[in-house]
């Protein structure tokens, strides 16, 4: 359905050093950048989220938070301790949320410029295979 989503920061060089270091984590990388703006996606050029320096930036209300998805729960603790490392402020621990389903493990986080984002892993983890031999 969404093609990419932008928003508004109001300092695009820490904004940038959060992102490279929360979605680095999760396989996402610098798709493309200039002098006012960040892409963050998969491949050159195709962005999924743009960062866009404004000053006069500022995030939405309580409703609103934008969800990453991870391939792994390494993953998401990986996001978590990386994003906290670079400016984010926790905003609820690695782990898993059962009012959410059986399977859903998931870190939240406020950005340097106070979004509210969350990375999460909703699939269940493979047992370990006891076929040694």
């Amino acid at each position: 359905m969404l093609h990419h989503l932008s928003f508004g920061v109001r300092d695009l060089t820490r904004a940038g050093a959060f992102y490279d270091a929360a979605l680095g984590a999760l396989g996402f990388r610098r798709v493309f950048e200039d002098d006012t703006a960040i892409g963050y996606g998969l491949m050159d050029e195709q962005d999924l989220l743009c960062l866009k320096l404004r000053d006069d930036a500022h995030p939405p209300g309580d409703g609103f938070h934008l969800a990453f998805a991870a391939p792994s729960r390494a993953a998401v603790d990986a996001f978590h301790a990386a994003a906290l490392r670079t400016g984010g402020r926790d905003n609820g621990a690695p782990g898993l949320r059962d009012d959410y389903g059986p399977h859903y493990y998931a870190a939240f986080l406020l950005d340097p410029d106070g979004y509210r984002v969350e990375a999460v892993f909703n699939a269940p983890v493979a047992a370990p295979s006891n076929n040694a031999i």
